[in-house]
């Protein structure tokens, strides 16, 4: 499962997305991890949460950003979910590459059952349909 928060720069999508994590790691049997482009956000996640910092590794473009998600899905067979904070910036992704990526997300979420929340920045009207039907919040 592939889930969405949108909304522009500063409109509160990381707030969301940390009450959301921090939340579900209460309830969670397997492991979370959460994805950033930086280590700011260290305090304010459970210290069950794994952050990983994706600005530490030569990712430079979507498809290699779909390949480190598969080396850390790999790498962990309890875990359960992923939040991707800033996925647009620590994917480095293309406007016209997030229906493919959603679409791969989509096939790794099924097949290993890991949930991925998307903070994504932009809004819902500048989203394609694909991403749309994803939307679980909209700020």
């Amino acid at each position: 499962m592939v889930e969405i928060i949108a909304g522009e720069k500063g409109k509160g999508k990381t707030k969301h997305l940390l009450e959301k994590v921090n939340a579900s790691v209460k309830e969670a049997a397997g492991s979370i991890v959460y994805l950033d482009k930086s280590q700011k956000h260290m305090y304010e996640l459970d210290k069950k949460i794994r952050l990983i910092n994706v600005m530490d590794y030569p990712v430079e473009n979507c498809d290699e950003f779909l390949g480190f998600i598969c080396g850390i899905v790999s790498q962990d067979s309890d875990l359960q979910e992923m939040y991707l904070d800033s996925f647009l910036t620590i994917s480095n992704m293309k406007d016209d590459e997030i229906c493919h990526a959603i679409e791969k997300l989509d096939i790794i979420s099924e097949k290993f059952k890991v949930k991925f929340v998307l903070s994504v920045s932009k809004a819902k009207d500048d989203l394609p349909e694909c991403a749309k039907a994803k939307i679980i919040l909209a700020l």
